[in-house]
């Protein structure tokens, strides 16, 4: 007997009647051909019983078929019980596919829903979309360990949790005036780690919207900065790396892209991750804006100075002069004398943490808790 595969989905046991009525067979002679108990027989062809492995091979065996040839009657039918409406399984690959959705659930920056149609809503609000095909319009300029590559998902769901941050917080207007006098009042803290929780109000006051958001896992961002309508400037921070030094790099960094107005004219939000690497290897715009965090920290030229007053033997008692001479934390200065050295672990006990006052009264997303 040859395998048919049937043009209408029908239970097994529609099949193994008609193989009996062909061979004149009943069921308690074919339980006694298998070996099998006659309600099995009964329970197959009435439907209440699934066909195993075992039985299909007993079954082919018998009829002259194949194992595989009852399985595949039995698999055909109970697919054939599962109804699956509106193609919500194709849907939700397609939403995962696009998005990190488990990330962005857990970390409530959409409220999850069992309806499919407002869980795609609610993503489409998130990214900024009008219908669940288009694209994520925040564009990026991404300087990351390899350049070439395109914002991440989870970097991409990174930047648009502090866009929407930013959205709701209401600053002064800006100007690029005011943000180089807030520049000078920084100045005035750098020495005090304690003195970062002004570093919000004081760039709310110059229209710069400083907001803090979390790492997520593996994306490795240190900063961004980019434009609302191209009037209101955000700068977004991470925090990955919770060091006096880097707090400030990477704050002055993203402040120069404002500054400089990097992006505004395209629509181009800055990523910048691993902030502080090799020069040779960014753009112009990340060159000019690593300098400036440089010489935020410390002074360039007297950071030279001082190199080459005390080369090669920098003691700590040495540095913590310094430091204390140009009127910024040790820490700085141990930063900056890491970079120059490519020693990274020089005095490592003085780039104290500053995020438990940094975020003290800042917009912030993340470490447990999130600003209200």
């Amino acid at each position: 007997m040859n395998a048919r595969t049937p043009a209408e989905v029908f239970p097994p046991g529609e099949f193994l009647r008609e193989e009996l009525e062909e061979r004149g067979w009943s069921q308690q002679e074919l339980a006694d051909i298998m070996g099998r108990p006659p309600r099995l027989i009964s329970e197959l062809i009435s439907g209440k019983r699934a066909i195993t492995p075992e039985t299909a091979r007993g079954l082919a065996d018998a009829f002259g078929t194949s194992a595989e040839y009852w399985l595949s009657l039995e698999n055909h039918y109970q697919l054939s019980k599962i109804k699956i409406d509106d193609n919500s399984v194709s849907r939700k690959a397609a939403l995962y596919s696009r998005f990190p959705v488990r990330e962005i659930l857990k970390r409530g920056w959409v409220q999850a829903s069992e309806n499919l149609d407002v869980l795609e809503r609610r993503f489409c609000d998130f990214f900024c979309l009008k219908d669940i095909n288009a694209e994520p319009k925040l564009l990026h300029f991404a300087k990351k360990t390899h350049a070439h590559l395109d914002a991440t998902n989870l970097q991409q769901a990174w930047l648009f949790r502090v866009r929407a941050l930013a959205e709701r917080l209401d600053v002064e207007i800006y100007s690029e005036e005011k943000l180089r006098v807030a520049v000078e009042k920084l100045k005035t803290l750098r020495a005090e780690p304690e003195s970062t929780r002004h570093v919000s109000h004081i760039l709310a006051e110059a229209g710069v919207r400083l907001i803090f958001v979390e790492a997520v896992p593996g994306t490795k961002i240190d900063g961004a900065a980019f434009w609302l309508d191209k009037e209101r400037p955000v700068i977004g921070m991470t925090l990955r790396f919770d060091r006096v030094d880097n707090f400030w790099f990477v704050l002055r960094h993203e402040i120069e892209h404002i500054l400089r107005e990097d992006g505004k004219a395209s629509d181009e939000a800055f990523i910048d991750s691993d902030i502080g690497g090799s020069a040779e290897s960014t753009e112009e715009c990340e060159i000019r804006a690593n300098n400036a965090g440089s010489a935020f920290c410390v002074p360039t030229e007297q950071l030279d100075a001082f190199v080459l007053q005390v080369q090669p033997y920098f003691s700590e008692r040495k540095v913590l002069q310094f430091a204390l001479n140009i009127n910024v934390h040790p820490g700085l200065v141990v930063g900056q004398l890491q970079r120059k050295l490519g020693r990274h672990d020089f005095l490592r006990r003085h780039q104290v943490r500053v995020r438990e006052h940094v975020l003290q009264d800042a917009v912030f997303d993340g470490w447990g808790s999130a600003s209200q």
